[in-house]
């Protein structure tokens, strides 16, 4: 029997990306899933194409009141939450930090670090009985600097705080909490943003030479998230060919 068989599991940005891949690696391990996304269109089609059938409802991570609406459907359809994943992200591309405007950081916060906190805010009443985990999509702009992405690495950088604060505050009620801080990886947030002379740019950054691929960052999301790693909360893993090596 797989490790997350009949595990519940809330993702959020479960329509793209490490979402996706994640989504998909637990429902063909038997999990059942609640997953959220801003494009409803697109987390359905992903929804209804899952080994298992799995719930989806429309989430804008920076309303409270959809982070709320989402663990409400976690709480009906599933009775609870084991795994919570926080993996909604943007970035608003590359600039110098002289020429970032405050609504580029205002979206940055609003969406990567307000998601994180209103995710978490509304996933841990639902773990306090019986425990549980959550996973914060960070990135290695949380734990490093990251020149042309001022904002996105604030943002980010917010995302560790709260990741270990969570995790020293409800330890003792078996609840764990870490940060997955992945490097530049092929992800459409990525792809999107870097044409291929970029993405070859960014690549030359990393000591492996090459970005990361999302089933790399999937299958450490999965280590981070077997109930047997019971005793790994606060931390905020770095998977980026080497880069923080460095």
């Amino acid at each position: 029997m797989s490790a997350f068989e009949g595990q519940r599991v809330l993702i959020t940005g479960a329509a793209s990306g490490f979402g996706k891949a994640l989504a998909q690696a637990l429902s063909a391990q038997g999990a059942r899933l609640v997953l959220g996304d801003i494009d409803a269109e697109r987390l359905e089609t992903v929804a209804t194409a899952l080994p298992c059938p799995a719930h989806s409802q429309r989430c804008d991570v920076s309303r409270e009141a959809d982070q709320a609406a989402l663990a409400a459907l976690a709480r009906e359809a599933l009775g609870g939450l084991d795994i919570a994943v926080n993996n909604a992200g943007v970035t608003t591309g590359f600039k110098s930090l002289l020429e970032t405007t405050e609504a580029e950081m205002d979206r940055n916060f609003a969406i990567n670090a307000k998601g994180v906190f209103f995710g978490m805010k509304h996933q841990i009443p639902l773990m306090l009985e019986s425990g549980g985990q959550i996973l914060n999509v960070a990135s290695s702009a949380g734990v490093g600097g990251a020149p042309k992405l001022a904002a996105y690495c604030a943002a980010k950088h917010a995302v560790v705080g709260m990741t270990k604060t969570a995790a020293f505050e409800f330890a003792r009620k078996n609840i764990r909490v870490n940060a997955i801080c992945p490097f530049y990886s092929t992800t459409p947030m990525v792809t999107e943003m870097a044409d291929d002379a970029m993405q070859g740019f960014l690549a030359s950054a990393s000591p492996m030479g090459r970005l990361g691929e999302t089933g790399e960052v999937v299958a450490a999301m999965l280590g981070i998230l077997n109930p047997a790693n019971s005793y790994m909360t606060g931390q905020a893993i770095s998977v980026d060919g080497g880069v923080s090596a460095v």
